[in-house]
């Protein structure tokens, strides 16, 4: 029997939208410049799974003068404890100084009391009778409402208070702020506004899109189902071809696996026939959730790190740039359709 070769590159298509950039991202982030003089910590919010592809910089841009806590979110979806998981951690610890960084799951109280403990040290060099004010800000669907809720919960023993999904868009609007720590003395304690995930402008890497939707970041109607699970399927082989052993033998044909699942799980369409795109939609959720490996897409070395942060300075990523990428790209699509036609 042939031994199996996963593949070494995925083939990403120019194809592949480049903008998740929505009306309210674009309304929450100039709410958000307003409301920063009464900021007094923000809290960043990235995805664990993506550490440098969950980025954005448009809130060092925007958000600029404030002190900022890092919280890489979803820790457990993507960390297995294991000695390279911890020195990938402190690399970007040191790499993000001298903003403080730290590694959660909003399931794990331990690293909840860590955000906890950093924020409550902050608060006290403030001095503040009237409480200190906190921000929590991120990509879509990144974790910052669940963080929020576990800042609450192990903070001041409250139930939920900022609505969660599977979906990005859940929170829409800067709400309003919530206590997590409680007043000593005279003081008011520690209050965190959540506010809507604002994605990037333009992404000029499309396999960054892919990782982006693969995690959850857009909308699962943007990118093809079918083509998220193929480039599921092409990290999984590089990680554990076992992972999906019970439904298929290692394989890089991903309709191949995507008609076995859909066998296996009962996705079938009228007729008998496989329903491959439930049945993608299926495989990507499971990966979500930890249940077909628990691994991170993004290469993490101090190459990868400068060359991000060379990348992000020559961009800029400003609105006006980002909006002029997207209409360049939207006219090149215009003139390949017309020229297709003749």
């Amino acid at each position: 029997m042939a031994t199996f070769v996963p593949r070494n590159v995925f083939p990403v298509l120019d194809s592949l939208p480049r903008s998740y950039f929505l009306g309210h991202h674009k309304a929450g982030l100039a709410k958000m410049r307003t409301l920063l003089s009464h900021i007094d910590l923000v809290i960043e919010c990235r995805d664990y799974r993506i550490p440098l592809t969950s980025r954005n910089p448009l809130f060092e841009e925007n958000l600029a003068g404030r002190e900022r806590l890092i919280v890489y979110t979803k820790q457990d979806l993507g960390s297995q404890g294991r000695q390279r998981d911890r020195t990938r951690e402190r690399l970007i610890q040191d790499f993000q100084q001298p903003s403080v960084v730290l590694f959660s799951d909003y399931k794990d109280k331990s690293s909840i009391h860590k955000v906890l403990e950093f924020v409550r040290k902050h608060a006290a060099t403030a001095n503040s009778l009237t409480g200190s004010r906190l921000m929590v800000v991120g990509m879509p669907n990144v974790g910052k409402s669940s963080l929020l809720n576990a800042l609450r919960g192990v903070g001041v023993h409250k139930g939920k208070v900022a609505h969660t999904g599977a979906q990005p868009g859940v929170t829409r609007k800067i709400g309003t702020t919530v206590k997590i720590i409680n007043g000593e003395g005279s003081g008011e304690g520690v209050y965190l506004m959540d506010t809507p995930g604002v994605f990037i402008p333009y992404i000029p890497d499309a396999e960054a899109m892919l990782k982006l939707a693969l995690c959850g970041s857009v909308k699962d109607t943007i990118i093809a189902p079918t083509t998220l699970a193929d480039y599921l399927l092409y990290h999984l082989n590089l990680y554990d071809p076992s992972t999906y052993s019970e439904y298929e033998p290692p394989t890089n044909d991903i309709v191949q696996l995507l008609g076995a699942l859909a066998r296996k799980t009962g996705r079938l369409k009228k007729g008998g026939g496989p329903d491959l795109e439930a049945s993608a939609l299926w495989m990507i959720q499971r990966w979500r959730n930890g249940h077909l490996g628990r691994f991170i897409l993004d290469e993490v070395t101090h190459e990868t790190l400068e060359a991000q942060r060379i990348a992000n300075e020559t961009i800029g990523f400003s609105l006006n740039q980002g909006r002029k990428m997207v209409k360049e790209l939207r006219k090149q699509k215009s003139r390949q359709k017309y020229l297709n036609t003749l």
